[in-house]
């Protein structure tokens, strides 16, 4: 799919966003005017912004596998810059996906696509006593995003309920848990029953993936759950799958933001309601 159909999406989403004037639901009003419109510079931004342009500077290059549709701008050989360029969440989005964790709180963070890291490092920023659970199916990025997330994660000891088991299982690795699999084996042989108060779907941004990691993760989550997909508007099979979803019966309320959709299954919404909101 080439960039002119991006490029096309993009001008019908600046035609139908609507501000915080046009919106009726006093929770997504909140969460606009508090979250996803805020200028405000957090504490973490600038710590953030070293990291990144570390990488954007760095000219190592790793042999990349993709399992999922693949960058539109890559070979398989990559240097660390390109890929920080190219596929790693940019500073807007960042910034954005750090306010949505350090407003929501989740206490178990579920990443599918953890690139280089950097993603995962802007919600562990936003809440150091998550636990937050990354994959990344090629071993070499993996490797990467380990070293890079083990010299800047905030860990702080967990605490309240639950508080216990995190801790055991983070004594040998503090931080964020990286696991090197391809997702499809993750959810269907490895996670358990585990439950996620927020996840982040960026990888494999085909139809078929979105639509079944979309299914299987319904069961592991909740009426407060969050849920966020990068890049909607990737393809046509990436919009038909963001339909789908917001048709979905569980889904009560979503939020296009243009490059990412937010998904909540808010049982007080009586009335389905979905948003395009100015970002």
């Amino acid at each position: 799919m080439s960039d002119l159909y991006r490029v096309k999406k993009y001008f019908f989403y600046k035609l139908r966003a609507k501000d915080e004037h046009s919106i009726h639901s006093p929770f997504v009003f909140k969460l606009y005017t508090e979250v996803i419109d805020n200028k405000e510079k957090y504490y973490a931004y600038d710590e953030l912004a070293k990291i990144r342009e570390q990488l954007l500077n760095n000219t190592q290059i790793i042999e990349v596998t993709d399992l999922g549709a693949g960058s539109k701008k890559m070979g398989n050989s990559r240097k660390i810059s390109d890929i920080a360029r190219y596929s790693v969440v940019n500073q807007k989005y960042g910034e954005l996906l750090f306010r949505l964790v350090n407003y929501f709180r989740p206490q178990h963070i579920l990443e599918l696509g953890t690139s280089l890291g950097l993603s995962t490092l802007y919600m562990n920023k936003a809440a150091p006593d998550a636990e937050i659970i990354t994959i990344e199916g090629c071993s070499n990025t993996y490797a990467f995003a380990k070293k890079l997330i083990g010299q800047n994660n905030n860990f702080s000891p967990p605490r309240g309920d639950g508080a216990g088991s995190f801790a055991e299982r983070n004594t040998s690795q503090r931080g964020p848990v990286l696991i090197n699999s391809n997702f499809d084996d993750y959810l269907e042989n490895e996670i358990s029953n585990k439950k996620f108060d927020f996840i982040y779907l960026d990888g494999n941004h085909t139809y078929e993936a979105t639509i079944k990691y979309f299914n299987l993760l319904l069961k592991h989550m909740n009426e407060n759950s969050v849920l966020l997909f990068d890049d909607i508007y990737w393809s046509e099979g990436m919009e038909r799958a963001w339909e789908e979803i917001k048709a979905h019966p569980a889904v009560t309320v979503t939020i296009d933001l243009y490059k990412v959709g937010l998904v909540f299954f808010r049982k007080e919404n009586k009335q389905k309601e979905n948003f395009v909101l100015r970002f």
